[in-house]
């Protein structure tokens, strides 16, 4: 027995020293990657030394004798700390992620070899002005001088993920940033899905008033009815099955409700305590480690920029300078429709115009994929727009057979020159000459918000179709591609596009909300992306005769939620205080004391209530009672709760009390029976996961921030690592916006929120803050990989300052890039 004891003391020693030296060679080998911030690099791009100075909150401050120079040092910035994330954001772009990670990004690559990403990027290049073009490519030489700092250094391959998950690195080129930021227009666009759902509805419920409850039209005048779907595009199916779509934490294409959104406003001189405008910007996407943003200062010959740039992307996006700030929201303009094309019978290569049949214009695409055969598509094109494949946005469930779809998107231009209005945006003394450089701005369409040291203004920029007054479905349900009258005419002028200067009462600003009220087809769209934080921000701004840098930041980090305030006297009106008192352990008495609980609630989402869950729950059950008889299996369609068909349902609008009758049942179901049942359905659920003692429930156990790798944060060994978690306040309607994934075990999961943060006040610029979600680096083994992550979650701000003296004050290393 010694014996055997002593060997298998020797065997689990021996099996202990081999994982600690494994585990050293490991870190090793990953940490060689980690940037070195103090040193001299020779390069024999730039023309004179360049440095990049680094603030101890890891924000570079980019000083050159050129502006040429300044832009290499942000590339050569960006490659050092984000060198992982841009490269696989150019895969995508690319459609060739599946040479990497195999099968499972295959139909991401199909999806984006359809579109045509890359190659319209490659022809934009030409479209753009010579001065954009220069700094370009002064970027792109300034990430190839890291690629090549860390092939010719051994530095570990540039990122730990890249010995996981090894490729070449071809050199970075102009189209790669152009090709990111369509891949963020991708990220930011969801009407395409809105049409195809809105139609697949109107093929189950018929009824135009039924269909506008559940897919409300926002409130204001000047929507026009729709056809019905099945008279409009004959031959479709009352109800097709879609096919399953798993989401990869990789693919661009957000579900339904998760395209971007964003906060922003700005305060006149005369509504502003200092004397000096004001203004705060957060724009949300989808939360990931690291952030997507990453903090950057340039010094450029017309003075410093500062703020929130995307890696692979040479501009400062939002942020400001000494004279200007500006921030962006997403405008929701309708800048998206699918056209249903006729193939000829005779002929499946043509396709029906208004003029006879027409050959599709087509190409080969040969997708690689690891550890597996390489797929070979034909992509096809009417004038219309590319044609996507019918299990694409669950596209076939629309389309009759011997019918494809095409899709016309603004994004798609070849002639892409929204670059060029990314940097002159940098480069504008004001606000009338911001709104000139944003001319050039085509897609994704946004609302710019800016501020100088006099005036504020707010314009929609992005590039608005022109429609037909007689189009079929006014761009709201896929139509038909070959009659005229659906077909794109054009654009709008820029002039047309919605503008607010110097508005009289002092206050402008933009929460995703309808922004303006014109009757198709001048108008902008159907569907928005806020119809509740925006009454909570105009009560916070005109609670104030003036403001001030805090009572911005107040208003960024509040948690109120209208939504609640609003629904629930709608909602529980015939259950408070009704009846006896229950006996204690009885499911009448849980629904009491929830009653009870939120009968006292102010609709604050703070992490540490139990009210916010019980109402996130009851309301999540509400809907689904509400609308599963009547759309069956698109019951699934809808993640997350739409308030406004609530409030139809309760308010019986135009009938619309007829939801709570359950179809399938002989009994006539009121909406006070159908509001108890889905209280006990929420109850029961929550004692399940959370216990039943509801007074010690925690609004953040559930609603914990998912700021996840997007490649290892599911790997069991890694994710402890490489992920970040944490508890938070706010929800889907609050300013301070958490929205939820809407699904599966933990449906409030915090998914899309707030990931850049900014504040400033132009009488001191300098007191101007910001703030990201998660770190600098994209190094999960860098001290600044997670150094801001609880601050944000705090709502902690750190300086915005383009104060040489102060960044060179308190720097943690200075790179000095030299001829």
């Amino acid at each position: 027995m010694a014996v055997i004891f002593k060997w298998l003391l020797r065997i689990v020693s021996g099996l202990l020293v081999v994982m600690g030296l494994a585990a050293s060679l490991i870190y090793y080998f990953a940490s060689r990657s980690l940037p070195d911030y103090d040193k001299d690099l020779q390069t024999g791009f730039v023309t004179a030394p360049v440095e990049i100075v680094r603030n101890n909150a890891n924000v570079p401050h980019i000083f050159g004798a050129r502006d040429e120079d300044v832009f290499f040092g942000l590339g050569y910035a960006h490659a050092q700390d984000r060198l992982w994330q841009m490269v696989t954001m150019r895969r995508t772009a690319q459609g060739r992620l599946s040479e990497v990670f195999g099968t499972q990004t295959v139909e991401i690559d199909r999806l984006i070899r359809r579109l045509d990403i890359y190659p319209l990027s490659v022809q934009s290049v030409d479209a753009l002005s010579d001065h954009t073009r220069a700094m370009m490519s002064a970027y792109a030489n300034g990430v190839n001088a890291r690629i090549n700092e860390v092939n010719s250094e051994a530095l570990g391959r540039g990122a730990p993920e890249m010995f996981l998950f090894n490729a070449p690195i071809a050199p970075w080129r102009v189209a790669d940033s152009l090709s990111i930021q369509r891949v963020m227009a991708l990220q930011l666009a969801g009407h395409l899905e809105e049409e195809v759902l809105r139609a697949r509805i109107s093929l189950l419920i018929p009824d135009e008033t039924r269909l506008s409850d559940i897919m409300p039209d926002f409130p204001g005048a000047g929507i026009a009815a729709l056809p019905e779907y099945s008279a409009m595009v004959p031959g479709t199916k009352r109800y097709v099955e879609a096919a399953p779509r798993a989401h990869h934490p990789l693919s661009p294409f957000k579900p339904r409700g998760m395209a971007g959104a964003s906060n922003a406003w700005a305060a006149a001189t005369n509504r502003s305590a200092s004397g000096g405008t004001l203004m705060a910007n957060d724009p949300h996407l989808e939360l990931s480690a690291p952030a997507i943003w990453y903090l950057a200062r340039m010094e450029l010959s017309k003075g410093g920029v500062i703020g929130g740039t995307i890696p692979g992307i040479p501009a400062v996006l939002t942020g400001r300078s000494d004279r200007l700030g500006w921030g962006l929201t997403s405008a929701y303009l309708d800048d998206q429709d699918v056209l249903i094309e006729e193939l000829n019978p005779a002929n499946p290569n043509q396709y029906r115009t208004p003029n006879g049949f027409k050959e599709f214009r087509t190409r080969s695409s040969i997708i690689n994929i690891k550890d597996a055969e390489p797929i070979t598509l034909t992509l096809r094109w009417s004038d219309n727009g590319p044609i996507l494949e019918g299990n694409q946005f669950d596209l076939k469930t629309v389309t009759p057979k011997g019918h494809v779809a095409a899709l016309s998107w603004t994004s798609l231009s070849p002639r892409d020159t929204s670059m060029d209005a990314a940097i002159g945006l940098m480069y504008a003394d004001d606000v009338r000459s911001a709104i000139a450089a944003a001319e050039k701005y085509i897609a994704p369409a946004q609302n710019l918000t800016l501020a100088d040291r006099e005036n504020i203004a707010m314009k929609t920029v992005g590039a608005n179709p022109r429609r037909a007054a007689l189009h079929q479905s006014k761009g709201r349900m896929p139509s038909l591609g070959w009659r005229p009258e659906n077909r794109w005419q054009g654009r709008l002028p820029y002039a047309s596009n919605p503008e607010f200067i110097a508005p009289i009462g002092g206050i402008i600003g933009n929460t995703n909300n309808k922004v303006i009220d014109r009757a198709f087809p001048l108008h902008m769209s159907f569907t928005w992306g806020d119809s509740q934080r925006v009454h909570r921000w105009e009560r916070l701004m005109q609670g104030r005769q003036v403001h001030t840098r805090d009572s911005f930041i107040e208003a960024q980090l509040d948690t109120v939620s209208f939504t609640a305030r609003s629904l629930l006297p709608l909602v529980a009106a015939d259950l408070w205080f009704t009846g006896e008192s229950a006996p204690d352990g009885t499911p009448e008495r849980q629904r009491q004391r929830a009653l009870a609980l939120l009968a006292e609630w102010n609709g604050e989402m703070n992490e540490h209530l139990p009210e916010p869950l019980i109402y996130s729950a009851w309301m999540r059950a509400l809907q689904t009672r509400l609308i599963k008889d009547e759309l069956g299996p698109l019951e699934v369609e809808f993640t997350h709760v739409e308030p406004l068909f609530i409030e139809r349902v309760f308010r019986d609008v135009d009938g619309a009390g007829a939801w709570c009758d359950v179809i399938q049942s002989a009994a006539v179901e009121s909406c006070s029976d159908v509001a108890r049942l889905a209280l006990d359905d929420a109850i029961i659920w929550i004692e399940e996961k959370y216990g039943r003692n509801l007074e010690s429930l925690r609004w953040g156990d559930a609603h914990q921030a998912t700021h996840d790798h997007q490649v290892l944060g599911e790997v069991s060994l890694l994710k402890a690592f490489v992920n970040i978690r944490q508890s938070t306040s706010g929800g889907d309607n609050t300013l301070q916006r958490g929205k939820t994934i809407g699904k599966g075990p933990d449906p409030f999961l915090n998914s899309h929120a707030a990931a850049y943060r900014g504040v400033y006040d132009f009488a001191d610029p300098d007191s101007s803050v910001f703030i990201i979600s998660t770190g600098q680096s994209g190094h999960f083994l860098s001290r600044y990989y997670d150094d801001m992550a609880q601050l944000w979650r705090r709502g902690e701000y750190v300086p915005m300052s383009l104060d040489e003296d102060l960044a060179r004050a308190a720097a943690v290393g200075v790179t000095r890039l030299l001829p």
